[in-house]
């Protein structure tokens, strides 16, 4: 399945607790669209989240974001994984 690092610039008021609260509801809303939203990195002081995700493609994995929360991300990047 494609992997996808999306990209959040600037998420407004972020704390530790928004963001595993937003990744919570990814989880319980990918099952639909055969998502698996696997990890995130986030850092409080300049609002920046990245998501990593397999996906069908880049709008399915938007798809989920805008169902489970509304933080859509402002660029979805197609990865592979290093070794």
């Amino acid at each position: 399945m494609p992997l996808f690092m999306d990209v959040h610039e600037k998420v407004e008021g972020l704390t530790a607790e928004a963001v595993a609260g937003a990744h919570k509801a990814d989880l319980e809303t990918q099952g639909a669209y055969g998502v698996n939203y696997k990890q995130y990195w986030f850092d409080e002081a300049s609002g920046k989240v990245f998501c990593l995700v397999e996906a069908p493609d880049a709008e399915t994995a938007t798809r989920v974001h805008r169902e489970a929360h509304g933080l859509v991300a402002d660029a979805v990047i197609p990865v592979q994984e290093g070794h």
